[in-house]
């Protein structure tokens, strides 16, 4: 079995991997990639491998970094199965067709500006209707049900706790005659996270892919989680100001809503506008809706007292562009959940570059923000910051909540690898992390006596 490592690979963007068996190749995820700009295209617009052979695909969740690129590779001529869950194929749905959308709307924006400099117009990677026509490929299974996807290679989703839908994906491969089984954490989330159950805990491998996004650092408690938002949203509201924040549509964005509508029923925070200015919130929110069967205990008794666990009276989903210049005319406290989580494209630019320079205002970050993103320039206080390629300065407070994330921490990934038969064990594969974050994984697992660790660098070829 040979396995390449095309995304993902000492960064958290753009995952990809390629294996190959018994000359069927199968891929797991494929993410767009988000960093510099000029890069980025780059690398998205040409993949590193021929589309057309690929014979089948693995997708662990729908978030873009894992799943953007999907149209690009069916344009490019792959003709097989994208297999995931049932709830990672309904928010694919909506999450690939916004993808397009933006990437249109964003190059004719880009356009108008390149025309005034006389410059040639730039073509979107791909358009909302090469999404829809990706979608025709997708197979959705549910956690526990066994598949084949290649001759002697089939797959069982475990739930990961990430995001809704989100799953560890364990390939039973049957290799001239040899058994092998490969994890593949794709993203895992957190023990008693909101909204979501635990991830699931599985016991044997021979071979383990493992995300490290958060493998040198540690997350606050959950514990404490609504009492730090609500002195962020108060602090805010008595200089006057507005909550900004970047979240991504799926998961995080529920997951902020969730913690507001629990802090206003507690009179924790004031009744005070909040709005969730994303189309594409709206409909992933309506995706959580529809798969209630992915909810912890603790969501499911909230959603039997109050019938909505993600809506009430002060809450407005903003659908319009028109409805979303609205709430910049507003002067008056209140909290805009915009996307994208990065702060890379969509309607979250534009409230930045509205709200940045006011120092009453606060940017509230809640989840993870690559390199070369306006999102970690944001969180590291860059001065000054382009937005649309104009230059603004940063006025306003920013302010981390990493329990919020949905990756587990150092102490998290090292107990759920812990469970693993390391008899059996052969091979662990550090992934989806930046390089100083892999590497502090790698030193925090040197206690439990594994076989071989490998940080594999992008590109890289490997036969197992």
């Amino acid at each position: 079995m040979e396995i390449q490592f095309f995304g993902g690979a000492r960064s958290v963007t753009g995952t990809m991997h390629v294996l190959i068996v018994r000359g069927k190749k199968i891929l797991l995820d494929c993410g767009l990639y988000q960093g510099k700009r000029d890069e980025a295209f780059e690398r998205n617009r040409q993949l590193p491998f021929d589309a057309a052979s690929i014979d089948a695909m693995v997708l662990s969740h729908a978030h873009i970094d894992h799943s953007g690129n999907i149209p690009q590779l069916v344009k490019l001529g792959f003709t097989g199965n994208i297999v995931c869950t049932h709830a990672t194929r309904d928010l694919c749905s909506i999450m690939l067709q916004d993808s397009g959308y933006i990437q249109e709307k964003d190059a004719e924006y880009v356009n108008k500006r390149r025309a005034r400099k006389g410059q040639r117009p730039v073509e979107p990677l791909y358009t909302a209707r090469d999404a829809v026509k990706a979608m025709n490929q997708f197979f959705s299974v549910g956690y526990e049900r066994k598949v084949q996807i290649a001759d002697g290679v089939s797959v069982t989703f475990h739930d990961a706790g990430h995001i809704l839908g989100a799953a560890i994906s364990a390939l039973d491969i049957n290799d001239d005659g040899k058994s092998i089984r490969l994890v593949f954490s794709g993203d895992l989330g957190r023990p008693g996270q909101p909204i979501l159950r635990d991830p699931a805990i599985l016991r044997e491998a021979d071979i383990l892919f493992t995300e490290s996004t958060y493998g040198g650092r540690f997350h606050d408690d959950f514990a404490t989680l609504n009492q730090k938002l609500a002195q962020v949203v108060n602090q805010t509201i008595n200089r006057g100001g507005k909550i900004i924040v970047p979240a991504f549509s799926v998961g995080r964005t529920q997951e902020i809503v969730y913690a507001l509508h629990q802090l206003t029923l507690a009179s924790e925070i004031p009744e005070l506008p909040i709005f969730v200015d994303s189309p594409l919130s709206l409909n992933a929110t309506e995706v959580f809706r529809a798969h209630p069967e992915c909810y912890d205990e603790e969501t499911a008794d909230f959603l039997e007292s109050t019938n909505d666990v993600f809506g009430w009276n002060r809450l407005r989903y903003i659908r319009t562009a028109e409805e979303s210049k609205k709430i910049n005319e507003i002067k008056s406290p209140c909290v805009i959940i915009s996307a994208s989580g990065m702060c890379e494209a969509g309607r979250i630019l534009h409230h930045l570059r509205n709200n940045i320079e006011d120092e009453r205002n606060t940017i509230l970050v809640v989840g993870f923000m690559a390199e070369n993103t306006l999102g970690r320039r944001l969180v590291e206080r860059e001065p000054t910051v382009k937005i649309f390629g104009e230059e603004f300065t940063l006025a306003a407070e920013v302010v981390k909540l990493n329990a919020f994330s949905a990756h587990a921490d150092q102490d998290e990934l090292v107990t759920w690898i812990s469970h693993f038969n390391r008899e059996h064990l052969e091979h662990l594969f550090i992934l989806h992390g930046e390089y100083d974050q892999s590497q502090a994984l790698a030193h925090a697992l040197g206690g439990l006596g594994l076989n071989e660790v490998t940080i594999p660098e992008r590109g890289e070829w490997l036969e197992v």
